[in-house]
């Protein structure tokens, strides 16, 4: 490309952000303003498919929340997982931009999996940057190309001031101005605003864990440590999810377990493609304190069943949380039909793990496994 046509493209560039910062201070409905900004990125990168993905703490998902090139039914409908084999999870939970040139290699490498809505359009290539609100991601920006392209530094530069000037449109009037408000009212929104600051600067600190794992992994070639990280990451992604569902109570600490859970369940199932995974939870809250063990808990008896339980036909996994077990107390139970422990190792990782989460929160584990699949159960406190 020579140099006149790299300085057309920047004042393409410029021309559209102006045009999108004119947007942004407009009165203009969010959802308009959303799929304004799709059309421009798509005329400033010159590509058939553009969309913006808003992060659904609740089903720890990513939704179309606007777009441009995509077939009728798909704009606010279509939905791709969050987790960090997802091209736009990776980008969301990293906070990090990300460059796909070659669709069909990177799933071969097993790197990323591309979802059935990029496969239905025919991308091959693909670009995105996280939409940053106070420093942590509430979504991505992506452009993705039905033919083979690579995407410069300069495209990646300009998608993120898009991205931020995205962000800035959507940040909401200060609670200041709310003068008519009563002061009840005034005092819970506050409450909420300073969740949100909280939220935001832990999400924060979870994106720089995760990009720093995925940096690791892209250094080291040995696929037991690549497992090692894989299973640091889902980790810590349990414990952001829970970060995620914490309600504006009195002290900003309290987790909706339920809506925990079933997102936890949500992002799991995103991971894994032999087991289904299934869902009832009563409502239970707990501190994010309490909430967190139960929820590595969950992570780790539901990874276990799907790396062990199941040969190539697949199986089901089955979470449950009782409330009202007991005097005030609770049960989880994370039940496969797999084939069942076939050889037991007495004091296994995963079970001293699952033994000393439990007792953080003064739980008690039980296990049963026969050739019709392993149960575990852990029957604890309701301790807000």
């Amino acid at each position: 490309m020579d140099s006149s046509t790299d300085l057309a493209k920047l004042r393409r560039h410029v021309r559209i952000l102006v045009d999108l910062g004119r947007l942004a201070g407009e009165e203009t409905p969010l959802s308009r303003f959303l799929d304004q900004a799709c059309v421009q990125v798509a005329r400033a990168v010159e590509i058939d498919h553009t969309k913006v993905l808003r992060y659904r703490p609740r089903t720890a998902d990513l939704f179309m929340e606007a777009g441009f090139g995509w077939k009728e039914g798909t704009l606010r409908n279509a939905v791709f997982p969050a987790d960090l084999r997802s091209p736009p999870g990776r980008t969301y939970q990293t906070a990090e931009p990300l460059v796909i040139v070659d669709g069909a290699a990177a799933e071969q490498d097993g790197e990323y999996v591309f979802s059935d809505v990029l496969k239905e359009h025919g991308i091959k290539s693909l670009a995105n940057v996280p939409i940053l609100i106070k420093g942590a991601a509430w979504g991505v920006l992506e452009v993705d190309s039905s033919v083979t392209r690579d995407f410069s530094e300069d495209t990646v530069d300009f998608m993120t001031a898009a991205a931020a000037l995205i962000a800035s449109a959507m940040r909401g009037p200060n609670l200041e101005r709310s003068k008519e408000a009563t002061a009840p009212l005034v005092q819970a929104q506050q409450q909420e605003v300073l969740l949100r600051e909280m939220q935001h600067r832990v999400k924060n600190n979870f994106q720089l864990i995760l990009a720093s794992i995925a940096i690791q992994k892209r250094r080291l070639d040995r696929s037991e440590v690549h497992r090692a990280l894989e299973h640091v990451a889902n980790r810590v992604n349990a414990i952001s999810l829970a970060h995620d569902q914490l309600a504006p109570g009195q002290d900003l600490r309290t987790v909706d377990v339920a809506g925990y859970l079933r997102a936890l369940c949500a992002s799991l199932q995103a991971q894994v493609e032999i087991a289904t995974i299934e869902i009832a939870a009563d409502e239970v809250e707990l501190s994010i304190e309490r909430a967190v063990p139960l929820g590595l808990i969950l992570n780790e008896a539901a990874m276990n069943s799907v790396k062990h339980a199941f040969g190539a036909e697949g199986g089901r996994i089955v979470v449950k949380l009782e409330s009202g077990i007991g005097y005030g107390e609770a049960r989880l139970t994370v039940a496969d039909n797999g084939r069942g422990i076939q050889n037991p190792r007495p004091g296994g990782s995963g079970q001293k793990l699952i033994q000393a989460l439990a007792r953080q929160i003064g739980g008690k584990v039980e296990q049963e496994s026969s050739a019709t699949g392993t149960t575990i159960t852990v029957i604890f406190p309701v301790i807000a």
